[in-house]
């Protein structure tokens, strides 16, 4: 496959439809082979994120957003089940708490972002207030907002400012050093509904399943004009969207994976280059080892 980066990324939200993107478009990648290469890629993943960690300059941060059952967990799991968990954090944020609405919606996640020379992996991200709480505007009178404390006052200026400060926390991100990837796994409704009975069928998933889920599928439509008006409000060239069909479990890995090492190629992380005199240090202590 050419590249997964060109033919899935979102770099501008200049007339940019979700509807251009299919959920199940694996190309001419077959299962065994999307399995081998997933397998392989992992060596490289590992390469970099220990050059990542070794340079201690930069960092990654990888969003996460999709409609619940689309794969979010295994992509997470299956994708970065090779890297060392000392330079990877992974954060899957819930519902904000009493202690998360004393503050400005970006708060709990700034204090999540990965250190330098780390990967940083957000299960849901910032992007939920401009999702969910888009879906379910009475969530936002939690925030307590001056100016905003009636469903009817939030109005087109209200999501405005709340993508511009998406965008502008992302450009200080950017600008200190972490590189910012952001995947939406893009499942079909139907086979959500699959994978939900799938769930209820088996007996080691069936704790996965919520009834809320399904209360949530009625929503759908407005979930996606939701995803649709974020996406292009948000997709930068320094702050990509990855539009990742997933109704195949296995080519949405594949996907991932491929995005993920290709970004952090494109960062050029490098293991540090010692001094004159701290090698010269290092050749006595290796003598001084050797007559041991």
């Amino acid at each position: 496959m050419a590249s997964v980066i060109e033919k899935f990324g979102v770099t501008t939200g200049k007339s940019f439809k979700l509807k251009n993107y299919k959920t199940d478009d694996p190309g001419s990648m077959e299962k065994k082979e999307a399995l081998a290469d997933l397998t392989d890629f992992q060596a490289e993943l590992n390469e970099y994120q220990e050059r990542l960690y070794a340079e201690d300059s930069q960092s990654l941060l990888i969003i996460f957003q999709a409609m619940d059952a689309a794969g979010k967990d295994g992509a997470i799991e299956h994708v970065m089940s090779g890297v060392n968990p000392q330079g990877c954090q992974v954060f899957s944020f819930k519902q904000p708490t009493s202690n998360d609405y004393e503050h400005d919606f970006l708060w709990r996640h700034y204090k999540a972002l990965p250190e330098r020379g780390r990967i940083g992996i957000h299960n849901r991200s910032h992007y939920e207030y401009v999702l969910v709480c888009k879906v379910h505007p009475e969530y936002n009178l939690s925030e307590r907002i001056p100016g905003y404390r009636d469903i009817a006052n939030l109005n087109t200026t209200f999501w405005e400012d709340r993508y511009e400060s998406i965008r502008q926390f992302e450009a200080h991100l950017h600008r200190n050093g972490t590189k910012i990837i952001k995947f939406f796994l893009h499942v079909s409704k139907e086979e959500q509904k699959k994978r939900f009975l799938d769930r209820i069928k088996d007996k080691y998933k069936n704790w996965k399943f919520s009834a809320a889920d399904v209360e949530e599928r009625t929503y759908w439509d407005d979930y996606m004009k939701a995803y649709e008006t974020a996406i292009a409000a948000t997709a930068t060239p320094d702050s990509p969207w990855y539009i990742i069909p997933a109704d195949k479990k296995w080519f949405a890995r594949y996907a991932v994976g491929k995005i993920i090492v290709e970004s952090l190629k494109q960062m050029e992380p490098e293991f540090p280059e010692l001094h004159k005199d701290q090698k010269d240090k290092l050749k006595s202590y290796q003598q001084r080892l050797e007559k041991e």
